[in-house]
């Protein structure tokens, strides 16, 4: 009952309260901001991540293997 009752209470406090502000200081960028103005180099390193997914195929070990046995390690 005890924990029950803890859960209610954390709950109920987290839907009361309410979100941190922003701040917005207006002199300094923040964090995100700046990375949301960089160049956008998204595609070169999916491109790359998409290549080493592939390159771990060579690692995938052929077997005879029906599904229904184990595997002989």
């Amino acid at each position: 009952m005890r924990k029950v009752s803890t859960a209610i209470i954390l709950v109920a406090a987290a839907l009361v309260s309410t979100s941190a502000p922003a701040q917005d200081r207006g002199e300094k960028a923040t964090e995100t901001q700046e990375r949301q103005s960089a160049p956008k180099t998204d595609l070169m390193w999916n491109l790359l991540g998409a290549l080493g997914l592939i390159g771990l195929t060579g690692m995938w070990r052929s077997s005879d293997n029906d599904g229904y046995t184990d595997d002989p390690i």
